[in-house]
């Protein structure tokens, strides 16, 4: 299946197939100076498939972590791409998570401004989300994603196969960004997840109904000047547990702790039970006010607010202007 994405620097496809991994070079064009950037939570099989298609692979393996999506290895990129020869004709590929996507297109988009960037998606958290959207960032003095820039792929291959190699963790850990664009805008969606008796077996439409949702938003508003906010329900706290846990706990988790604060009351209940189905963390063991340093160093603040997205209902969601104090109190409500 192919879903086509359409961008204002490019339309491109979504490959999504069980297998595709072995035929990537009949969906990219790989008969060129291919760099591949992994991690080394990632199997090795996995990058050397992509190499095996290449006319002239060069690999490069990063450590596993958030801690990885940095300056110092942004600026490695960019020296083995000059090391190497790379230029405007050739092009970048990732293999793996968030981190190695988010990573792979900022050095891709900033290297002589600009060359061609392939995403292949490892993990069920950026399969659904930062797979497809053209966000491209590294961390920054603590800062979550505070530097970067809006960088379209040229094509996405998802491969469900591979996961099969995650623990339950790492795939819990990414469905809570699939129960993130349920809450705000598939009811259906959000009961599929609650209700399925086979994860497993339903994973492919779960991936498919994720990507459709993330498709339709970021035709819309490729550069969030509106919609694409939707997309950050729940994150507005996530980061900020995610920075003050120093590491401790996933994004998706995170993520399915953010949530919490910004559901209306029925609705929170629903989603607690389906965090812990999923053996997804229900507790934030911060307080607000520990938290509120990371939240205004948020990107999404502008001058004196940030823009919250809340929902009542599952399948509806609000944006609401929240100044600090207004933010604190909500997160004391739920914490």
């Amino acid at each position: 299946m192919i879903i086509p994405v359409h961008s204002d620097q490019r339309d491109y496809g979504i490959l999504l197939e069980k297998g595709a991994l072995e035929k990537a070079n009949e969906f990219f064009d790989l008969d060129r100076k291919v760099l591949i950037v992994t991690d080394t939570g990632v199997p090795e099989k996995y990058s050397q498939a992509v190499a095996s298609q290449c006319k002239e692979p060069v690999i490069i393996r990063i450590e596993q972590g958030e801690k990885s999506k940095s300056i110092e290895n942004f600026t490695f990129l960019l020296s083995t791409l000059l090391k190497n020869g790379f230029t405007r004709s050739d092009c970048v590929t990732a293999v793996g998570g968030g981190v190695v996507g988010d990573l792979s297109a900022f050095a891709a988009s900033c290297y002589m401004r600009g060359i061609d960037f392939y995403n292949i998606p490892t993990t069920l958290l950026s399969q659904v989300d930062s797979s497809i959207g053209g966000k491209a960032a590294v961390d920054f003095e603590g800062v979550k994603n505070i530097v970067g820039a809006f960088k379209q792929p040229n094509g996405v291959l998802i491969d469900p196969d591979t996961l099969k190699t995650l623990n339950g963790r790492q795939k819990n850990a990414g469905l809570a960004e699939a129960i993130k664009m349920a809450v705000t805008s598939d009811a259906k969606l959000l009961e599929l997840i609650e209700n399925t008796e086979s994860f497993d077996d339903d994973l492919p439409e779960i991936i498919y109904r994720a990507l459709m949702i993330k498709k339709d938003v970021v035709e819309k508003d490729p550069t969030e000047q509106g919609l694409r906010k939707v997309l950050n329900f729940g994150h507005t706290a996530g980061h900020a547990i995610e920075s003050a846990a120093g590491g401790a706990l996933l994004h998706g988790e995170c993520v399915a702790l953010g949530m919490l604060p910004v559901c209306g009351e029925n609705l929170r209940r629903r989603v607690k039970a389906v965090l812990e189905k999923y053996s997804l963390p229900c507790t934030i063991t911060q307080t607000a006010a520990e938290l509120m340093p990371f939240i205004m160093h948020d990107k999404k603040k502008s001058s004196s607010h940030i823009t919250v997205v809340l929902s009542d209902e599952a399948g509806t969601f609000r944006f609401e202007k929240m100044t600090a104090d207004e933010i604190k109190t909500l997160l004391e409500k739920t914490i």
